[in-house]
């Protein structure tokens, strides 16, 4: 359930406006500071604001308020959506927290080691980075290259063992099949019909001439009659 209504300042106007709420109720329930609710009334602030009622919106109910009125020292809850609005996932590289960041290049090299299937574009998202270090890395140009030490980013806490086992179930994916070697294979009936054996060096057999083979046996019957 949401702590905060969906739009607290436009909210705030709205039950000043139309309710008998101390600053302090409406200060909790918006999530705002009793001063600012203060100015708001005063039209310090919030000016060309338009209010929303948080009743129409269902964030709030009419009894809710009325027993608020009645007292003072009685904080408003929100009601619970009757529709739950998925979260949205963000687009563009992973936030980063400033104590984490000096690990990055550690888990770039880690990455780019061990799952060189991985592209760009994927690392930066496990890991919030850009291209250019990503680049820098590979080629070892990075500015602290020696002193860089490969390090698993789900350890370091830069991303979860899910989402790297995901990434790399895409990158398998879209990878080109290995091609094997050719090895031993059976030649095909149309290969074997033409193929010559290689004639060995010096043992070629000579040409054969038919007016000598003729003269031959001429030669062997003349000899039989006689």
């Amino acid at each position: 359930m949401a702590s905060t209504p969906l739009m607290p300042k436009a909210t705030a106007v709205w039950l000043v406006d139309n309710t008998a709420l101390t600053f302090e109720q409406i200060a909790a329930f918006c999530r705002l500071h009793p001063l600012e609710v203060k100015a708001i009334a005063d039209g310090d602030a919030a000016q060309g604001i338009k209010g929303v009622d948080p009743v129409l919106s269902g964030q709030l109910s009419r009894g809710e308020i009325e027993k608020a009125e009645k007292t003072p020292s009685y904080h408003m809850k929100m009601q619970m959506p009757k529709v739950r609005v998925p979260e949205t996932k963000r687009r563009g590289p992973r936030y980063t927290p400033v104590s984490k960041r000096q690990d990055r290049p550690n888990a770039i090299l880690w990455l780019v080691r061990n799952h060189p299937e991985l592209k760009d574009a994927q690392i930066i998202r496990l890991v919030g980075t850009t291209k250019p270090t990503i680049q820098a890395i590979r080629e070892r140009t990075h500015w602290n290259s020696p002193n860089l030490t490969p390090t698993d980013p789900v350890t370091l806490g830069l991303c979860t063992q899910l989402e790297l086992d995901m990434e790399v179930k895409k990158a398998a994916k879209s990878a080109p099949a290995p091609v094997e070697e050719e090895g031993a294979r059976l030649l095909s009936a149309e290969e074997t019909t033409r193929f010559q054996p290689r004639e060995e060096e010096g043992q070629r057999e000579p040409d054969i001439d038919p007016d000598s083979v003729f003269a031959k046996l001429k030669n062997l019957k003349s000899s039989d009659v006689t």
